[in-house]
């Protein structure tokens, strides 16, 4: 059957885009500029330009370059461009595949570089590196081993006193980037990671560049070590933003890298940084056909490295790369939002001067003009009477709960409450608390995981608790810092909702007893075991001889279950079968193989899951009254995963030993967690549970939209440039936004992604004593806007529901097959995020065919049968 034209398919889905979404779409061949204001369908716009090339002009899929800002982000588009392929295909019979395209962030993209499958940018395949996210990297920099390397490589660590040498470092890295006379390694480390970041992203040689300043010298030496240090072994490892580095690099030693594309197609592009930059022109030198989309407005990844002067200033870079000036499109209809909210951000934004000095441009794109396609007169900018914050708190909350028994809404996470930032390292700011129980004295739960320390939510008090009990506590040794101490004391919180928790299910309490008591076992074995190879004077590392399997089952005070063990023939025959292959195992290893536990840290996850407590949270969640709990549980799987990463799956007796895994576990990586505070790792992938009013970052909310939305601070002080910021222009001399300027611009930026999120109102809470940005001074003294309790309901419509209409496609064994075993596990996994283990599996059988109480019940009986 032959293909049908372009609008054809507009039509079958419904689509009807207006004349510049047309003309963007079917712009084919030089370089494109789109900026793409809030709610101006710019997903659309780029997936159906990408079916336009593929379908109607011929482009192998293998030669577009599609990237976009957020895993999210990425996702979407994949799904979407195969869902509106799909419905071509079933029209005409012509299959298409996107398998091989580039498609996804820049990051996975520069991997796919790197890593180089099809020989696109080399003539021999390498190897992938592994990529160091945020987390891991600084668990990389933090490890006290690798620290010390680092500091001696800048010339730190001189003397023969090296704790003191170190506190000397670390204190003079911190006050060099804060002004504080912090000695905390954590602190210390936080900085150079930041640092190191924006000099990977402006592809900096710290041979090259010069400066008087001692210390930025040290810091220069550092990231030189640091650089290099990912070298090492056999695959290397890199973070984000040396994996951008990498793969530029590649790109320019390859000849042939400007034939690999016929069209650059780049989302986001405010928020791109240089290196980021220099790729894509790179790749488009020779096609040209370079497609830029963005919206300088709402440029808020600055802290990240990004340059919003790559979208600024597109068309003057274009003519400086490619010698062509882009053709220029503004997709500026808001399909999203009341007029009057349009209104209010597009006038909000343009309280600032954007103009640069001497009448010579502006610091934003110009000549923008949003326009609304709802113009419908609705009191869509609504504030509050101006009386206490109390009074103001409570005004609010109930205005939510009248919404929801008024039928306007048909779930609480139709609202969002958006901030500047929830917390200051890891503690909730009172403003956020103070309206978090202005709602729930009206019986409003809220979600909000990343509002100060996920390890202080109930849930992770629930299940740490648990482990604790479990695995015990860290040793505490000398006097702690006021950081640990806190630490500390969230240690016995935690233990004491773990004690409250078996109290109330005497099935969990023994659960847990059973628990100590397998470890108790295991490390008797191991004490056991190691008394002979000391009295043996054994090496543990030393290849395992033969004989010394009868010794070792001969060992006294060893349990029947490990001596059966080291008796045990197919394990004998494996030993024997290494022996003759010249590849024997270490007598660490046997010792490991029998006293190691059959279980993991997120298979004891799983296990405590199939308790009453946690039962009910599924529950909750399956019936949709009250997501929270399991997304927050689906949070704590993936810490749980990322710990077994980082150091082990494997539990063993020797790890156990002496405390060293809890001293590992807890006083190492959860103390990490602790002390980072979820503000500096925020997910934009985060979910929004039903039954919750989610409370998010600005930054957090960036790419969502709501029915309604609540501004909890309007106001956001203009600091100083970041220190950072001032070292990148001083050594590589660059040009930007004036810098006593930057914090003013990012702010505005910031509160104007903020005010662009709501579809039906924006509300506006003020209060007695409240402070302001100025921006928002101006906007009140120029409007009257109506108050909550003046609202006409009658007006007010009724809002369902987001369904998602961008397409999406279903495999039928990951997909179909799943759902057909058990659909609470597809729920989990797919829609929650929960990371797999080997226990799940029984967890989720033993939900659908038996009671979890006579489950437990049964086993541990059982078990308590074989050791009598």
């Amino acid at each position: 059957m032959p293909k049908k034209d372009l609008e054809y398919y507009w039509e079958l889905k419904k689509f009807n885009p207006n004349e510049k979404q047309k003309k963007a779409i079917l712009h084919f061949e030089g370089p494109l500029f789109l900026t793409a204001g809030p709610g101006s369908g710019k997903t659309r716009v780029l997936l159906w330009r990408t079916v336009n090339l593929i379908v109607f002009h011929n482009i192998d899929p293998k030669r577009i370059f599609l990237a976009t800002f957020t895993e999210k982000a990425a996702h979407q588009l994949k799904e979407g461009l195969r869902s509106l392929l799909g419905l071509i295909t079933n029209e005409t019979g012509v299959p298409y595949d996107i398998s091989g395209m580039a498609i996804g962030t820049v990051h996975s993209i520069c991997q796919d570089i790197l890593v180089d499958r099809d020989r696109c940018f080399s003539d021999v395949r390498s190897k992938s590196p592994i990529l160091l996210d945020s987390l891991s990297q600084y668990f990389k920099i933090y490890r006290r081993t690798y620290w010390r390397e680092l500091l001696h490589a800048g010339g730190y660590l001189i003397s023969d006193d090296i704790e003191k040498d170190e506190e000397i470092a670390q204190r003079e890295i911190n006050n060099y980037f804060d002004g504080n006379d912090y000695y905390s390694r954590h602190y210390a480390t936080s900085n150079l990671i930041s640092i190191f970041n924006r000099f990977s992203e402006e592809n900096l040689n710290p041979n090259e560049v010069e400066t008087s300043d001692e210390v930025l010298q040290k810091i220069l030496k550092m990231y030189e070590f640091y650089c290099n240090s990912h070298k090492n072994g056999k695959i290397e490892t890199v973070d984000f933003s040396l994996l951008q580095q990498r793969a530029f690099n590649k790109i320019k030693e390859y000849n042939n890298s400007c034939d690999v594309y016929d069209h650059i197609i780049v989302d986001e592009y405010q928020d791109t940084n240089a290196i980021q930059e220099q790729i894509y022109f790179e790749l488009a030198k020779k096609c040209k056909n370079i497609c830029v989309v963005g919206d300088d407005d709402q440029a808020l990844y600055r802290f990240r490295g990004a340059t919003v002067e790559n979208l600024v200033e597109f068309e003057d870079r274009c003519k400086k790369y490619l010698g062509l000036k882009p053709t220029r499109i503004d997709l500026d209809t808001n399909y999203r939002s009341k007029k009057n909210i349009v209104q209010f951000y597009t006038d909000f934004i343009e309280q600032s001067d954007w103009s640069k000095p001497r009448g010579n441009g502006y610091y934003r794109v110009h000549d923008k003009n949003i326009l609304p396609f709802n113009q419908e007169d609705f009191p869509a900018i609504v504030t509050t009477d101006k009386n206490t914050q109390s009074d103001v708190f409570a005004q609010v909350a109930q205005f939510i709960l009248d919404l929801r028994e008024q039928d306007k809404i048909e779930d609480f996470n139709q609202v969002a409450f958006l901030f500047p930032s929830l917390s200051f390292r890891g503690v909730k700011n009172t403003a956020v608390q103070r309206l978090e129980n202005a709602l729930n004295n009206f019986g409003i739960q809220v979600f909000a995981p990343r509002a100060g320390r996920f390890l202080d939510i109930q849930e992770s008090l629930d299940v740490f608790g648990l482990m604790l009990h479990i695995l015990g506590r860290p040793s505490h040794q000398g006097q702690a810092s006021g950081g640990l101490q806190d630490f500390r004391m969230w240690q016995i919180r935690a233990m004491t909702r773990a004690e409250q928790l078996m109290s109330q299910d005497s099935f969990l309490k023994e659960y847990v007893e059973d628990r100590q008591t397998e470890i108790k076992g295991m490390l008797s074995d191991y004490e056991a075991l190691m008394k002979i190879i000391n009295k043996k004077k054994w090496r543990l590392e030393k290849p395992l001889q033969l004989d010394m399997m009868r010794d070792l089952a001969n060992a006294s005070g060893l349990s029947n279950k490990c001596k059966l063990t080291l008796q045990k023939r197919a394990f004998l025959d494996l030993l024997k079968r290494r022996q003759q292959a010249k590849q024997p195992v270490s007598l660490s290893y046997v010792i490991n193989r029998v006293t190691s536990a059959d279980w993991s840290i997120l298979d004891i996850f799983y296990q405590l899951n199939g308790f009453k407590h946690f039962q009910e949270m599924y529950q909750l969640a399956e019936e949709g009254i009250d997501e929270g709990p399991v997304c927050n549980l689906g949070l704590i799987t993936q810490y749980l995963a990322r710990f077994m990463e980082e150091y082990t799956a494997i539990i063993t007796a020797s790890f156990l030993y002496d405390r060293k895994f809890t001293n590992t576990f807890v006083g190492s990586y959860l103390y990490a967690i602790y002390r980072l505070g979820e503000s500096e790792y925020e997910d934009a992938d985060d979910p929004f549970p039903k039954g919750r009013v989610p409370f998010l970052t600005i930054h957090q909310s960036k790419g969502l939209e709501f029915p309604y939305v609540v501004i909890g601070n309007l106001n956001k002080i203009d600091r100083p440039a970041d220190m950072k910021e001032i070292i990148v222009r001083d050594l590589l001399q660059k040009e930007g936004e004036p810098l006593d300027k930057i914090s003013h611009f990012d702010n505005m930026r910031m509160f104007y992604v903020a005010l662009s999120r709501a579809k039906q109102m924006t509300i506006l809470p003020q209060w007695k004593g409240q402070r302001q940005s100025q921006a928002f001074k101006n906007m009140f003294k120029a409007n009257d806007f109506p108050k909550l309790d003046d609202l006409n309901w009658n007006i007010i419509p009724q809002i369902a529901l987001d369904e998602e209409d961008l397409g999406k496609t279903y495999s039928y064994t990951s997909d179909y097959l799943n759902y057909q075993q058990c659909p609470r596990k597809y729920m989990i996994f797919k829609k929650y995020g929960f990371i797999p283990s080997r226990s799940q599996t029984m967890f989720f059988g033993s939900l659908v065919h038996q009671t979890i109480e006579d489950l437990h019940h049964l086993l541990i009986s059982n078990r308590k049968k074989e050791n009598a």
